[in-house]
C-alpha cells in the first residue's frame, strides 16, 4: 500500500476539485466557494462593527452599598434616583403614598402594643437590652417604678385606634409577602462573607422579598381594579395576589377607603402621640420611635388627610426593607454623566445576609460603605450581644482587608450625624458606652472626628494596598445637603471609572 507524501497538506487534498470535475460542475462550485467567501466576509464585518461599536459605547458604572441594616443604604439609592434621574423619581413618587401610610399605622401599633402591655396586670420592667426595639417585648416582673395613671381617655384611644391592626395588614398583604423575622446570629458572624449561624428569635419588621426590590413592590400599590373575570390586577394591567380568604373584611378595603380610614383616626393619632401619660410609657422602655427608620406619626396631621401625596423629603424617609441584593438601573438625566448608565447595588444588612455580598465585588467601580455613628450606644436587632458601632468597625475591617477589592475605591459616609447631635443634646455620653472616647468633650465636631480618625486607622492598617480615604459626613435624609454630597461622589467615581475604561 502505498504511502502519502509528506509535501502533501490533507486541508489542500480536501478542497481540491474533483479529478473527473466537467466544466459545469466547475462553474457551480466556483460560484458557492464565492458565495460562501461573500457570507464569511459580511459576517466578519458585522463583527468587527460590533467591537468598535462596543468600544464607543459607554460602559455603565457600577456602586454597590454596604453596611448593616438601617445603615441608611437605601435612602442613599433613593438620594441618586432623586438628585440625577428625577423623570423616573417622579413617575414613582405617588406611589411611595401607602408605603408611608403602612409605616405610620406601624408607629402607631407598636405605641399601642406597648400601651396594652403597660395597662396589663404584669408591669414592665425596663432592660437596657431592649433599647430602640420597635416591638414591645414581654412583660417582666415589676422593679421599683410608680405605676401609671392610666384614665377613660387612654382606652378609649385604644379602641377607636384598633382598627389600624387591620390597615396594617391589609397594607402588608398588598406588598404580597408577611412579616420576616430577623433571626440573630453569633458574635464571630461579623464578617460579611462568613456563615452565619442562626439563634433565638428576634424582632419582626415587615420586609419584602423581590428581585426588583421597591419598583416590584409599588407596583402592587398602583389602584387596583376588577376585570370582567373578577381577578384583581394592578394599574400595570398584572394579577395581583387575593386577600386571605379566611379573614373577614369588615368594611370596603380599597386604596381609598384605607387612606378614608387613616384620615378620620388623624386627631386621634395626634393626641395619642402627645400624651404625656403615652410618652412616659416610651420612655420607660425605652422606644424612640422619632430615631428609627419609618418615623411618620410626628407628621400625622399631615399626613392622615385623604389627600395626601408624598413629598421628595417623605419618599426618601418611606422605610421598606428589602431582603437579599437588590439591583436598580438608572439612566441620569442630571449632572455630568446625563445619558450614562448607573447600575446600584442595595445590599441586605443583616449578619445572616453577608455571605452574598462577596459576589458582587468583582468588576464594581465604587464602594460606598455606610456606618451610623449615632448608634454607639445600641445593640444590633439580630444580635442583642453586639454594639452596633462596634458591628461596622468590624465589619468596615472586613471590607478593607478584602483582596479583591485593594484597587476598588471605597468611600465612606458617617450617617445619622442628626440623630447623634439630638442624642448628645439630650445628655447622652459617648463615654458611657466607648470607654475609649475618654474625656473628650461630648459634641458633635469632636464626635465626629473622634470616629472618622477610628475608620481611618482600620482602613490604614488592614487594607492590602494603601489608598486615598474619602469620608463624608451625612443625614442622607436631608435631601438638600445630600444632593451636595452625591455631586462630589459622582465625580470621584466618574474620574475612576474612565480611568479604568482607558479613557482618560
Amino acid at each position: 500500500m502505498g504511502g502519502r507524501s509528506l509535501d502533501e497538506d490533507p486541508l489542500t487534498l480536501a478542497i481540491a476539485p474533483p479529478p473527473d470535475e466537467t466544466f459545469e460542475q466547475r462553474q457551480i462550485r466556483e460560484a458557492a466557494e464565492a458565495e460562501a467567501r461573500k457570507i464569511s466576509d459580511e459576517i466578519d464585518e458585522q463583527l468587527r462593527r460590533e467591537r468598535e461599536g462596543d468600544k464607543k459605547k459607554k460602559k455603565p458604572v457600577k456602586l454597590l452599598l454596604l453596611g448593616q441594616s438601617e445603615s441608611g443604604k437605601t435612602a442613599t439609592l433613593k438620594n441618586f434616583q432623586l438628585t440625577y434621574a428625577r423623570k423616573e423619581w417622579t413617575e414613582e413618587r405617588a406611589a411611595w403614598r401607602n408605603v408611608i401610610f403602612l409605616n405610620l399605622v406601624r408607629n402607631v401599633n407598636v405605641i399601642l402594643e406597648h400601651l396594652a402591655g403597660e395597662m396589663s396586670d404584669i408591669p414592665f420592667q425596663p432592660n437596657d437590652d431592649d433599647e430602640n426595639e420597635l416591638t414591645p417585648a414581654l412583660p417582666r416582673p415589676a422593679r421599683a417604678l410608680p405605676r401609671l395613671k392610666f384614665r377613660d381617655k387612654h382606652r378609649m384611644l385604644k379602641a377607636r385606634l384598633s382598627t389600624l391592626a387591620e390597615i396594617q395588614q391589609i397594607l402588608e398583604e398588598r406588598l404580597g409577602t408577611a412579616s420576616t423575622e430577623l433571626l440573630s446570629a453569633s458574635v464571630n458572624t461579623a464578617a460579611p462573607f462568613g456563615d452565619p449561624s442562626t439563634g433565638r428569635r428576634a424582632l419582626q419588621e415587615f420586609s419584602i422579598n423581590s428581585s426588583n426590590g421597591w419598583k416590584s413592590a409599588l407596583d402592587k400599590f398602583r389602584t387596583l381594579r376588577t376585570p370582567r373575570n373578577g381577578e384583581l390586577v394592578n394599574g400595570n394591567g398584572e394579577q395581583v395576589d387575593q386577600p386571605d380568604p379566611d379573614r373577614p373584611r369588615k368594611w370596603n378595603d380599597s386604596e381609598e377607603a384605607i387612606a378614608d380610614t387613616i384620615a378620620s383616626c388623624r386627631d386621634d393619632i395626634k393626641e395619642l402621640w402627645e400624651d404625656p401619660i403615652v410618652q412616659e410609657v416610651l420612655n420607660r422602655r425605652k422606644v424612640r420611635l422619632e430615631d428609627s427608620p419609618g418615623y411618620f406619626i410626628g407628621d400625622a396631621e399631615r399626613i392622615a388627610v385623604k389627600t395626601y401625596q408624598p413629598t421628595d423629603d417623605d419618599v426618601i424617609r418611606a422605610r421598606l426593607r428589602t431582603l437579599g441584593v437588590q439591583e436598580y438601573r438608572f439612566i441620569f438625566d442630571h449632572g455630568r454623566t446625563v445619558g450614562q448608565e448607573w447600575r446600584l447595588y442595595d445590599v441586605g444588612g443583616t449578619r445572616n445576609s453577608r455571605g452574598a455580598w462577596y459576589s458582587y465585588f468583582d468588576d464594581v467601580d465604587a464602594i460606598i460603605f455606610l456606618a451610623p455613628i449615632s448608634p454607639f450606644d445600641e445593640k444590633l436587632a439580630e444580635d442583642r450581644r453586639v454594639n452596633r458601632l462596634e458591628d461596622s468597625y468590624l465589619l468596615w475591617r472586613s471590607v478593607c482587608s478584602c483582596k479583591l477589592l485593594s484597587r476598588t475605591q471605597i468611600i465612606l459616609f458617617l450617617n445619622k450625624c442628626d440623630l447623634l447631635q439630638a442624642k448628645l443634646q439630650r445628655g447622652v455620653r459617648i463615654r458611657d458606652s466607648v470607654p475609649s472616647f475618654g474625656d473628650r468633650k461630648n459634641d458633635l465636631p469632636t464626635a465626629t472626628r473622634y470616629f472618622q480618625q477610628h475608620f481611618k486607622e482600620i482602613a490604614r492598617q488592614h487594607s492590602p494596598v494603601q489608598r486615598p480615604f474619602y469620608v463624608h459626613l451625612t443625614s442622607v435624609i436631608d435631601t438638600r445637603s445630600t444632593a451636595v454630597t452625591l455631586g462630589a461622589v459622582e465625580e470621584s467615581i466618574l474620574r475612576e471609572h474612565l480611568r479604568k475604561a482607558d479613557l482618560m
